[in-house]
């Protein structure tokens, strides 16, 4: 039996209690690296303890993601959770939700399932009218079908306002209705999660010059930023700024590691080649023994597996080891992507923060000083920022990301739950820059203007529960 904290066992006995009392859908808020998916196979144990579920199926983002949650069901239900004979279940990835037959579907309708939705932000729709892809397959096919549906998030709001599917809101206010919360802050006091350290970096003196004009100084990012000529792009992929950024979080690894052998740091890049250039400065300048994960690389979740289990310093990627991904041995996080959402930022130092064995609990993300990442640093305590409690009226101007949209090619679809659940385990996706919204914009690179950084990099540490 596994050993349960107490906000799992609160949470477990609350959504049994709604699910006997008529309710069948269930919305948990807990931060990153509180342990959802275990309280979430808690629940499936006691259903089919008492014999109100035939199966359970489990949906989340990733591929990664999907073989964790296969894992720890197949660990607490002891028995194969693959989709073939016996099993009692299977997890997929929400872009499978595309390319279910119908008999899939009448399966669900004609037997007692509890379904089960990791990172349910991903899925948008309160109807078919506002849906996104995956959204309204949920809606038409599970939402009055499934006997039980139990939805996890750490973030439960989506950068584009959508609202959330199988989530309510508060009227008028739009205020999303969680049925349980377990926020960071009670998170860090029962030792649960590590207590964060953010860097800020910023620099004295950024210079632009042009044929044009004379050169133009500004003493900090986010005066740079407001000038017509400012990027941040700029900025990341400037080799000064890797690799004074990068330099920052091996010194901060090495002593982490001095007492603790196997921790690790994750490095976010802004695209597959940003993510090479990353990789050359670890090994070969820095000569750190470090991973590089992406789509365009072969096997992504064979290797993130591995660097789980292995004594390697870094790992390297885009979106792949951004959300959902359970590796406790990050305890540092270079953070260089160019998406600049709050979701994605807290996403991601949600990484580094599940308590693992050793005395040492550090927790640090290191990124740049752009105004959007100093906002988000300093309210990381706050479950569900204000701004981010209304969804959109009208849908129509909405984008949806590529993660979300229908993947070309299919695989041959089972025709039976009992005999065939797995099937699409191994299907492949293009994960990996799904949150990359907007044009590359390399201006150190251009021939109208000449980026440099001359001045003097300063820190600023955001400890956020002091």
């Amino acid at each position: 039996m596994m050993s349960l904290r107490q906000w799992q066992e609160e949470c477990v006995k609350l959504t049994l209690e709604r699910y006997n009392e008529g309710q069948p859908h269930f919305l948990c808020l807990a931060t990153p690296g509180a342990g959802k998916s275990v309280m979430a196979a808690e629940v499936a144990f006691r259903l089919f303890k008492v014999k109100k579920i035939d199966f359970v199926l489990c949906f989340s983002p990733s591929t990664s993601i999907s073989q964790g949650l296969e894992q720890t069901f197949t660990s607490r239900l002891n028995c194969r959770f693959d989709g073939i004979i016996g099993a009692l279940g299977a997890s997929y990835t929400y872009q499978n939700l595309q390319f279910f037959d119908r008999q899939f579907w009448e399966l669900i309708k004609n037997n007692r399932v509890l379904v089960i939705f990791d990172e349910i932000h991903h899925c948008a729709g309160s109807s078919l009218n506002d849906a996104n892809s995956w959204g309204e397959k949920i809606i038409e096919n599970i939402q009055s079908q499934a006997t039980y549906t139990l939805a996890l998030t750490g973030t439960p709001w989506r950068s584009d306002k959508a609202p959330i599917c199988l989530s309510n809101y508060t009227d008028p206010n739009n205020q999303i209705e969680c049925n349980y919360v377990y926020g960071l802050s009670q998170a860090v006091s029962d030792g649960v999660c590590r207590s964060p350290k953010i860097v800020l970096i910023d620099n004295a003196k950024i210079t632009i010059r042009s044929a044009e004009s004379e050169s133009k100084n500004f003493s900090c990012i986010n005066d740079f930023l407001k000038d017509s000529s400012g990027s941040y792009q700029a900025i990341i992929n400037d080799e000064k700024c890797m690799e004074y950024l990068l330099q920052c979080g091996i010194n901060k690894l090495e002593k982490i590691r001095k007492n603790k052998k196997n921790a690790a740091g994750l490095v976010i890049a802004s695209s597959v080649e940003h993510a090479l250039k990353l990789f050359s400065i670890l090994s070969r300048k820095y000569k750190k023994n470090t991973v590089l994960v992406t789509y365009k690389h072969d096997d992504p979740a064979g290797k993130i597996n591995h660097f789980r289990h292995s004594e390697a310093e870094w790992i390297v990627s885009v979106g792949m080891v951004s959300e959902g991904t359970d590796i406790p041995r990050l305890q540092v996080c270079c953070h260089l992507s160019r998406v600049k959402t709050e979701l994605h930022f807290r996403q991601v130092l949600g990484r580094i923060l599940r308590v693992n064995r050793g005395d040492n609990q550090e927790a640090w993300l290191y990124t740049f000083a752009e105004p959007n990442l100093v906002k988000y640093a300093h309210r990381v305590d706050k479950e569900i920022p204000e701004q981010n409690l209304l969804f959109c009226d009208d849908m129509s101007g909405v984008f949806f990301s590529s993660l979300e949209k229908k993947e070309n090619g299919s695989k041959d679809m089972m025709s039976n739950l009992r005999t065939d659940l797995g099937e699409f385990n191994s299907l492949n996706e293009n994960s990996d820059e799904f949150q990359i919204m907007e044009p590359l914009s390399y201006l150190a690179e251009s021939h109208e203007h000449y980026f440099d950084i001359v001045g003097s990099f300063r820190q600023q540490i955001v400890d956020v529960f002091q």
